[in-house]
């Protein structure tokens, strides 16, 4: 942000607009699926995730992140999986309609920083990092540094799934 303010300078109306989103999502893995975590294709796993959708628990935890930031429900109300229409649907167009309905909602919306948690057993994803943040700055528009990225394994608790929690501050700026 260009106006940076210490929190002693910060007021009530300098943080109007300003608010935070958390999401979350989780898939079991089956075989004869292709696993994608934040838009990445990961080859090296032999399972992916049971979905409806391509079951990219980041983006879909990034949805809900949104959604909830401005009180607007979550992705199940607007791409339910009763609805064959979003069958395989690539979950990038998913981010990019809750994207799309909160500026026509809430303004012109800009995401200051997005925090991320991967659990997954296997395969390790941490050679893949620099690959899922940036096709996130490409979905998102944000700078490396505006992407926390941190993966965990559920330590053999649950080694038949994937699951995305996610944190972000954002900013709309009403146009009314």
């Amino acid at each position: 942000m260009s106006n940076q303010h210490t929190p002693s300078q910060l007021s009530v109306n300098s943080l109007e607009g300003i608010r935070i989103g958390y999401g979350e999502d989780a898939h079991k893995l089956t075989e004869g699926k292709r696993l994608i975590v934040a838009g990445v294709y990961i080859p090296e796993s032999p399972r992916g995730a049971l979905a409806h959708s391509d079951g990219d628990v980041v983006l879909h935890a990034l949805a809900d992140a949104l959604l909830s930031a401005f009180a607007l429900g979550d992705i199940g109300q607007y791409f339910p999986p009763s609805d064959p229409q979003w069958r395989d649907m690539d979950s990038k167009d998913i981010v990019q309609a809750v994207k799309q309905l909160i500026a026509h909602k809430h303004g012109a919306l800009h995401i200051i920083n997005v925090a991320i948690v991967v659990t997954l057993d296997a395969p390790k994803l941490g050679k893949r990092r620099d690959a899922l943040q940036a096709s996130l700055i490409s979905l998102l528009g944000l700078s490396k540094d505006a992407i926390g990225i941190t993966f965990k394994t559920s330590e053999g608790l649950a080694p038949d799934h994937i699951q995305a929690r996610v944190s972000l501050l954002v900013y709309a700026a009403s146009t009314s």
